[in-house]
């Protein structure tokens, strides 16, 4: 039997039982839709946490208290400068975090301010809307300089952030100069907000709004991501020999490639475990295409019996009935790409990260064509392995 013939014949098939084919592919075009949504919501949750971690440095190291409250004894600006002399370590800088009512004419918001050296905003990719960011004379100065994150100058402008440059803002009843306001930034995957926080010297926050009170938390940049584990051990042995009361064991020290690494693995593991629910999917209508098939050879016994009567053979048998089912299956996996694609926009309307691929289609097509080959194929061979005199008799 040519080609063309097997062809012809299969679809006149599927034509014939139009609504019984209909209900059997459901539920590969849902199994197959299901696939594709899954892979690109993988997808999307993974370019997501690459983008969320992208605004920080992998290479960044955070030391910070163990345990929130008052600490015993507190990291110092000393620290800081001595975790600069390890040979994996590029920079550190300690910061101040604080939180209050910030002001501006008729609007105020309670949210966090930093203060902050120099080199965070490099450490931080953090990018300017206008104005400047806080220099090593503000610094020195202990000027009351202040930039602000678009946010917190929206809120504070009732939406026009650019408007509180060079204007005076009040952060706990202490008036700073806006010099600078920047960029949305969005979850930049560190615990501080920074389009709600509002920045000042790291000397003017410890003069003139906390104090003795003051206690920071160390952002250690390692040289490269291949000496991260090196300088949290020479962060530790630091730790270890200038804070006697604790040691390294009061400390919590974090660093963003691992942070980046633990979330893209949860993220993976989110995407194989919806995978597999899609699979389940396909295997139930794997075993409706299984069981449609097996009617089909029950109501087309006779016909098989006449095709074996004048010379076909097994395996021209087995391949029209396998031939069906894969047909059956690959229209269901292109209508169930077809359907995902047409779903992407209700995800985004719910807020989930999709992000469509050709490995998504790939994936989908081939576990439906699977799906038919492999519930399809035992019936064909029920069907090839007929008698002929059996079935011609078959009532």
């Amino acid at each position: 039997m040519k080609l063309k013939q097997l062809f012809k014949l299969v679809l006149i098939n599927i034509y014939h039982n139009k609504m019984r084919t209909f209900l059997t592919t459901l539920g590969v075009i849902v199994g197959t839709a299901t696939i594709f949504l899954v892979v690109a919501i993988g997808k999307g949750g993974e370019a997501q946490v690459n983008e969320q971690y992208s605004k920080l440095n992998v290479g960044t190291i955070i030391i910070m208290p163990a345990q929130r409250g008052k600490v015993i004894d507190p990291l110092t600006k000393k620290d800081a400068e001595l975790f600069q002399k390890s040979k994996n370590i590029a920079a550190a800088f300690p910061i101040l975090n604080g939180s209050g009512d910030i002001k501006y004419n008729n609007y105020s918001d309670k949210s966090s301010y930093l203060g902050i050296m120099p080199q965070y905003q490099e450490a931080s990719n953090l990018n300017l809307l206008g104005g400047r960011f806080l220099t090593e004379e503000d610094e020195k100065k202990k000027a009351r300089n202040a930039v602000v994150g678009f946010e917190l100058a929206n809120v504070l402008t009732d939406g026009s952030p650019e408007d509180i440059l060079e204007k005076t803002i009040d952060i706990n009843r202490r008036k700073f100069e806006v010099v600078g306001v920047l960029k949305r930034m969005g979850d930049s995957g560190s615990r501080q907000s920074v389009d709600d926080s509002a920045f000042i010297p790291y000397s003017s926050a410890e003069r003139y709004l906390l104090g003795t009170r003051a206690n920071p938390v160390i952002n250690a940049q390692a040289t490269g991501l291949e000496t991260v584990k090196g300088a949290i051990q020479d962060i530790t042995n630091i730790l270890n020999e200038n804070h006697r009361l604790g040691g390294a064991e009061q400390f919590r020290i974090m660093d963003a490639g691992s942070r980046l690494a633990s979330a893209q693995e949860t993220a993976r593991t989110m995407s194989l475990l919806l995978l597999s629910v899609a699979v389940v999917v396909l295997v139930v209508s794997g075993i409706g295409i299984m069981n449609v098939m097996f009617v089909t050879v029950k109501e087309r016994t006779k016909e098989i019996g006449t095709l074996k009567a004048i010379g076909a053979k097994k395996k021209e048998i087995l391949g029209q009935f396998l031939a069906e089912s894969v047909v059956i299956s690959l229209v269901g996996g292109i209508l169930g790409v077809i359907l995902g694609f047409a779903n992407l926009p209700v995800l985004k309307y719910f807020q989930l990260p999709a992000l469509p691929s050709l490995s998504g289609v790939l994936l989908g097509l081939f576990f439906s064509v699977t799906t038919g080959i492999f519930f399809g194929f035992y019936p064909a061979w029920q069907a090839a392995e007929l008698n002929p005199i059996d079935a011609l008799r078959y009532e």
